[in-house]
């Protein structure tokens, strides 16, 4: 189709959620970009990320995926000029509630541009990205060929 995804990972744990979610989106017929184990923790860690994704790849849509606090999809949402779908996953110590904290910071955030899945749902979250590619993907194309 020629859209374009990019998916981010808070840490390696989250890398089953995004490889689901990446496997939907192939299936969809989009090109799938990832850049995994990129943190909040230090926020200079994502600029080269998010550039090459952003610069290089040109996405149309991002998947942030995160447990713990869930932080990254916001964080990440409130520097980008596309879509952010965030995907809470349910990986993590302390008291994380199984996902319940990264989903509700996700829900809590007032980054623009953000939508939110329900925890482990790569599923769910490939579909939307896949969805959201396609279209731009389909407007990019007639743009060129009107």
């Amino acid at each position: 189709s020629g859209g374009r995804v990019g998916i981010l990972t808070a840490g390696t744990s989250d890398i089953p959620r995004a490889e689901e979610a990446a496997v939907v989106c192939h299936e969809m017929g989009c090109l799938v970009f990832t850049a995994y184990d990129v943190g909040v923790a230090g926020l200079h860690r994502l600029f080269t990320p998010l550039e090459n994704l952003l610069q290089k790849e040109q996405v149309d849509v991002l998947i942030a995926v995160a447990g713990m606090d869930g932080a990254l999809p916001s964080v990440v949402s409130g520097m980008v000029p596309v879509p952010v779908i965030g995907l809470p996953t349910s990986v993590g110590y302390g008291l994380g509630g199984g996902g319940t904290a990264a989903l509700l910071c996700m829900l809590q955030t007032c980054a623009p541009g953000l939508a939110v899945v329900n925890i482990d749902n790569g599923v769910g979250a490939g579909a939307m990205a896949g969805l959201i590619a396609n279209r731009v993907a389909a407007a990019r194309k007639e743009k060129k060929n009107p």
